[in-house]
């Protein structure tokens, strides 16, 4: 089985090694780097995988999982660059940043696959986009959907599109709970218990989405089905489309993609 190194087990960094133990992955073909020793010890303990150093990643998997944070990604390249083995797959994590800052440091040819999951790999429900850089083939991107399959659905996405997939999905789970936490807040405001608004909200926001998911209907069909005339829904949407509710989103989203950019710009 493929040897994977999980360069800088951060959060994302550990989702991933987390789903590919869960997925069956024997511990022994995962390696990890950790910055702190600290960090290294605890997911030694937590995960029975193999700390080693960043020369030792390189030098032994056949995967280079690059989890650090996008402002990081020029430091390790710098050190592990002029290692990498031209043949060597690497898939990164980085969000923001392109296949070509990574070409740009390490050997020509070198296969990259960009990556956008999201917290949900936690319950193996995340939503992962795939991206082929210049160099890698199909085999590659088989690879990189061996690895987050596990985790949850995966999609294979132009990396032309991989900011809006990040403002979307990536960050999507926190609009999400935003919004979960806004309707827990207005169930006390109506006068129920923290716990029984919590209690309804989540389980409606979970039978809706398998609804959405399974039923194949567009979402707004199924918001039709529940939207009487004259009755309560269509009075709270209405106040929903007062206040802007949709313009929010669509400026939100974009705010997300832009700072996507930003972070890539800010990189290179």
């Amino acid at each position: 089985m493929t040897v994977v190194a999980v360069l800088g087990a951060g959060k994302i960094g550990e989702l991933v090694l987390s789903g590919l133990l869960r997925a069956g992955w024997p511990a022994s073909n995962l390696l990890v780097t950790a910055r702190r020793p600290a960090r290294a010890e605890e997911l030694s303990e937590r995960y029975g995988v193999r700390i080693v150093d960043n020369p030792a990643a390189v030098a032994e998997a056949d995967v280079l999982a690059i989890a650090v944070k996008p402002q990081d990604a020029g430091t390790l390249l710098a050190e592990i660059g002029p290692k990498v083995p031209a043949g060597k797959l690497v898939v990164s994590l980085c969000a923001g940043l392109p296949t070509s800052f990574f070409a740009a440091r390490l050997p020509e040819g070198t296969p990259v696959v960009r990556v956008m999951t999201n917290t949900p790999a936690l319950v193996d429900q995340a939503m992962t986009a795939i991206s082929a850089g210049p160099h890698a083939t199909g085999e590659h991107l088989a690879v990189a959907e061996e690895m987050f399959k596990p985790l949850g659905s995966t999609i294979r996405v132009p990396e032309s599109q991989q900011d809006a997939v990040t403002a979307l999905s990536g960050s999507g789970p926190a609009y999400f709970y935003l919004l979960v936490e806004a309707m827990i807040d207005a169930g006390i405001l109506l006068g129920l218990p923290r716990q029984v608004a919590h209690e309804l909200i989540v389980q409606t926001a979970i039978g809706s989405a398998v609804m959405l998911r399974d039923s194949g209907e567009h979402p707004v069909k199924l918001r039709e089905a529940v939207t009487s005339p004259a009755g309560t829904t269509i009075s709270a949407i209405r106040e929903l489309e007062n206040h802007g509710v949709r313009a929010a989103l669509l400026a939100a989203l974009e705010a997300a993609r832009d700072r996507a950019r930003e972070i890539a710009a800010q990189s290179s």
